[in-house]
């Protein structure tokens, strides 16, 4: 994190220094999509660096996002106010009038400040606040036009900060604990090498923001957990896990590795056990929207509302996926094989929650229908998200197809059956389409 902080004045500089300009072309500075985009990469990393869980992780971006978002609104007529639309959200502060307000510097102080309360250690992003406010100096904007800004960015962070802590999150942090039932057949149990205890049960419990409950989109029931009889559905899902996992392609392991998002993998080597990190699915994605964005060659205020969306389709996504997830409590695919073949393992590590449905197949297929409908559905992409972990990119025909394929990612893992992918995409898809039928975010 040091090293992070000591390159942040290089890193901006190279960002501003080219499209420093002097007089009225100031304000144009920081409209910048591609900066948006790095400012919530900076988040991103904060993130990654202290382990947060995937629905906190998205939990952080949303609530900053939407800072942002507001922010936008409040000097573009075109968009609309979330406030009303997300039926708990209380009214926005409106700029005071007649005073000069860069909107584009406020969305990205809101967002910065709300990332920085909702994350820890504290004062993770402020860094980054503090630069940009000093950048704005050295581009020569007025100091009544900064204090303006500051003071109205802070209003909306203040308000977006009021209104996230009445979600529940602080509520299920001393919830009761997940009990394991070992003697019951089906039922999930910690999985090797970590046997880490239950993550979120009490996820489903999170306000949601346009669902109407957390079951609204429940999936059909999984089928019957049945080991004995060759013949039935679960056990021949179960043996397309073992085999696929036996016999997999080198594409199928590039497929795997790329869409792994595990924020906290253990690995082990003999007696040597260390960790390593990646982006969580949310983090992904967060990436992906500043990559479709960039190809679409989208502006500022339009990358700003598709952020904000995407990620509220993330945080229902995540509610109504551990809402099913913890009534199925499914057994996961390597806790049955490795009854009858010990030195059996997934490809992937096996996160710390119930199989059945999906999170990534559920989120990704929600996540998909908000970027389509932001950029189409025949946007094609380089996705570089994984290139700073060493995993090479990958061509991206659409943001649909990335679904699909973060989906079956998890079938050549080792980490889910098929019908926790299809199953999971399928309610992903059906939440992602109520997102985008209900929220109006331009005009």
């Amino acid at each position: 994190m040091k090293q992070i902080r000591a390159l942040l004045p290089v890193l901006l500089f190279a960002i501003f220094s080219c499209n420093q300009k002097t007089g009225s072309d100031n304000k144009k500075i920081f409209n910048d999509a591609f900066l948006y985009s790095k400012t919530v990469k900076k988040l991103n990393d904060v993130v990654l660096e202290n382990n947060f869980p995937p629905m906190i992780a998205n939990r952080n971006y949303t609530y900053a996002t939407i800072a942002a978002y507001e922010c936008v609104v409040a000097g573009d007529s075109s968009y609309q106010t979330l406030s009303g639309q997300i039926k708990h959200m209380p009214a926005m502060p409106k700029p005071e009038s007649g005073k000069a307000i860069d909107f584009s510097l406020a969305a990205l102080l809101s967002f910065t400040k709300v990332g920085n309360a909702v994350t820890f250690p504290e004062g993770s992003m402020m860094a980054y606040y503090d630069y940009l406010k000093k950048m704005s100096d050295s581009i020569g904007m007025s100091s009544s036009v900064l204090k303006n800004t500051i003071d109205f960015s802070d209003s909306i962070s203040n308000a977006i900060l009021n209104w996230s802590k009445k979600d529940n999150y602080a509520q299920t942090r001393s919830a009761e604990r997940y009990t394991v039932q070992n003697d019951a057949e089906g039922r999930w149990v910690p999985t090797p090498p970590m046997y880490a205890t239950a993550a979120e049960p009490h996820w489903r419990e999170i306000r949601t923001m346009i669902l109407d409950s957390a079951s609204q989109f429940m999936p059909p029931r999984p089928p019957q957990y049945d080991i004995k009889n060759k013949n039935s559905i679960y056990y021949k899902a179960l043996m397309e896990v073992k085999t696929i996992g036996e016999n997999l392609t080198e594409e199928q392991k590039h497929i795997a590795d790329f869409w792994d998002d595990n924020p906290f993998n253990m690995n082990v080597t003999g007696h040597v056990m260390f960790a390593t990190k990646r982006f969580s699915p949310p983090g992904h994605w967060m990436n992906i929207v500043g990559i479709g964005a960039k190809t679409a060659n989208a502006d500022f205020n339009t990358t700003v509302a598709a952020y904000a969306e995407t990620s509220i389709a993330l945080f229902d996504a995540f509610i109504s996926c551990w809402d099913e997830k913890y009534r199925s409590n499914y057994v996961r695919p390597e806790t049955e094989i490795n009854k009858v073949d010990e030195n059996w393992h997934p490809y992937i590590q096996t996160p710390p929650f119930p199989s059945y449905t999906s999170g990534h197949a559920t989120n990704s297929a929600a996540a998909a229908e908000v970027m389509t409908k932001w950029f189409g559905d025949h946007l094609s992409f380089t996705d570089t998200s994984l290139l700073e972990f060493g995993i090479k990119n990958r061509e991206i025909k659409s943001f649909r197809g990335a679904a699909q394929e973060a989906a079956m990612s998890r079938l050549y893992g080792g980490i889910h059956y098929r019908f926790d992918n299809d199953n999971g995409a399928n309610a992903g898809k059906k939440l992602g389409e109520f997102i985008v039928s209900r929220l109006k975010l331009k005009k």
